[in-house]
C-alpha cells in the first residue's frame, strides 16, 4: 500500500465536550475510550484530527 495511514486513538473521554467535537470523534469512527482506527493520511483527516487534538493521540502507520 503506497498510501500513508494515521493511527487514530481517543485517550480522552468527550463527556462534556464541546457538541460538535463530540460529532467529529464519532466521524473518525472512535466510539469508545482507548480504541484505534486506522485512517488514511489527507488533508480532511488532518482536518478533523486538529479540531479534536486534546481528545486523541495520532502515530503514523
Amino acid at each position: 500500500m503506497a498510501d500513508k495511514m494515521l493511527k487514530v486513538t481517543l485517550v480522552k473521554s468527550t463527556i462534556g465536550a464541546v457538541p460538535k467535537h463530540v460529532k467529529t470523534v464519532e466521524a473518525l469512527g472512535l466510539k469508545k475510550l482507548n480504541k484505534t482506527v486506522e485512517l488514511p493520511d489527507n488533508a480532511c483527516t488532518r482536518g478533523m484530527v486538529q479540531q479534536v487534538r486534546h481528545l486523541v493521540k495520532v502515530e503514523e502507520a
